[in-house]
């Protein structure tokens, strides 16, 4: 349950989105303790995902350090922002 025990140190989170040469663009943020952000940052993810995006987290270990999540439930409590980028094109055989 949400309101007894937060399942979230940090209650905002931003999604963003990998431009090549733009940087990160924010495509979504909110409050996940809301039900009503935590379904609309949900949706979001799922739609990001399906279009072919992966996602990812900083895990804090170092400036450049992430780790890839595949759901909205496996980012770590203490994340402030998910990084969608495309996936590699490339090298046909």
């Amino acid at each position: 349950m949400l309101g007894s025990s937060p399942l979230w140190h940090n209650p905002g989170v931003r999604l963003l989105r990998m431009r090549p040469g733009h940087g990160e663009a924010l495509i979504a943020e909110g409050d996940v303790e809301s039900a009503q952000d935590r379904e609309c940052l949900v949706e979001e993810f799922r739609r990001q995902l399906d279009q072919g995006l992966w996602a990812a987290v900083p895990s804090g270990e170092g400036r450049n350090d992430t780790r890839m999540v595949a759901s909205f439930e496996e980012i770590p409590p203490a994340s402030e922002r998910v990084i969608f980028f495309p996936r590699a094109a490339g090298g046909g055989v």
